[in-house]
């Protein structure tokens, strides 16, 4: 009779401990996920119109930045979900800073996308950049 109270014990320990590892892999693969998507830090390219020269910018989100003549700050960065077809998107401000005038205007402020720059443009007239890659 001891044994047989013994065996039931332990089936249910045993189920127990299979419930929990069931739950902690399943909290860590959907957490890894939401990690993946979300980044800290974003690379924009700028190219110099005027020298032709291309620069490669590591932004920290939520940081100010300066280049030249530009103040850049990435706010957020995102990639996508599906593999085959990656998409990058980021939000982030820029002001030129030789217009001493008017401080407060940005002369980008939105979301931009690696795939198509051309649906949220950046128009300078000395610099151009585009969103390469989020981390």
């Amino acid at each position: 009779m001891v044994l047989k109270r013994n065996t039931q014990v332990g089936k249910n320990n045993f189920k127990l401990i299979y419930l929990v590892f069931l739950f902690y892999f399943c909290l860590v693969f959907s957490s890894n996920s939401k990690i993946n998507l979300e980044g800290n830090f974003t690379d924009i390219k700028i190219l110099d119109k005027i020298s032709s020269k291309n620069t490669l910018l590591k932004l920290k989100n939520g940081e100010l930045k300066k280049f030249k003549d530009l103040s850049i700050k990435s706010l957020k960065c995102k990639n996508s979900e599906f593999d085959d077809n990656p998409e990058i998107t980021a939000y982030i401000q820029v002001r030129d800073l030789t217009n001493k005038s008017n401080d407060e205007v940005f002369v980008f402020n939105g979301w931009m996308f690696s795939s198509s720059p051309s649906i949220t443009p950046f128009d300078h007239p000395v610099y151009d950049v585009w969103l390469v890659s989020c981390y």
